[in-house]
């Protein structure tokens, strides 16, 4: 599903998406309308604009992200401010493009998004990651110290490499594992934290600050 006010831009980004061989399901072109269209559309991913003419895109893909199904969002925004990308990220977005990206970055973040990978334009993860940084250089509540589940160093080291918004092929290449190994990395990480899919671990991820390490 693509969500945009711009009837023009809507049409031309809906056009790329089939001719590139995905099902436009819907459009919409402000949020309530998503929100209700999606109910019956069931889309499995929606392109999102953060400037809508009712509500905000962040309010969209919390809404979309909180459906049952839940829609993976990716926001293509016109906007790089780190705000804006912080409160879509928080909101459950699994990735955020600039509305610059060329055609074949966008369909490719598509297609990355659909598998529940998290993708960013170049340059916006730093941001995110920077100001999730400076979050995590809070001193965390007492009662928090106790309850961090204890990863494994190869699992912190696959979880690092996911906050940094790797996909598991790239994490396999980087660590000289096996695909299959990352996954299971990955799931046991998972159990551990008590988080239910990969956007909710690269959050975690980046809200430990566990991306500082190279």
């Amino acid at each position: 599903m693509v969500v945009d006010d711009h009837p023009m831009w809507r049409d031309s980004v809906a056009r790329d998406l089939a001719e590139a061989g995905h099902e436009v399901v819907a459009t919409a072109g402000d949020g309530r309308t998503a929100l209700r269209v999606a109910a019956a559309a069931r889309p499995e991913v929606a392109v999102v604009d953060l400037q809508l003419p009712d509500i905000s895109g962040v309010e969209v893909t919390r809404g979309l992200v909180a459906a049952d199904p839940p829609v993976r969002v990716l926001v293509l925004s016109a906007s790089g401010e780190q705000q804006d990308v912080l409160e879509a990220v928080k909101a459950g977005a699994t990735g955020y493009l600039l509305k610059s990206a060329a055609r074949e970055e966008f369909l490719s973040a598509v297609q990355t998004a659909g598998n529940g990978d998290a993708v960013f334009t170049p340059g916006l993860a730093g941001l995110v990651l920077g100001e999730y940084r400076r979050l995590a250089a809070t001193p965390a509540r007492p009662d928090e110290d106790d309850s961090t589940p204890r990863l494994t160093e190869r699992e912190t080291e696959v979880l690092r490499l996911v906050a940094k918004g790797l996909t598991y092929k790239q994490i396999a290449a980087r660590l000289v594992l096996s695909h299959r190994t990352v996954q299971n990395h990955v799931q046991n990480t998972l159990g551990k934290l008590q988080l239910h899919n990969r956007v909710e671990l690269v959050r975690y991820a980046i809200e430990k600050g566990l991306d500082r390490e190279s």
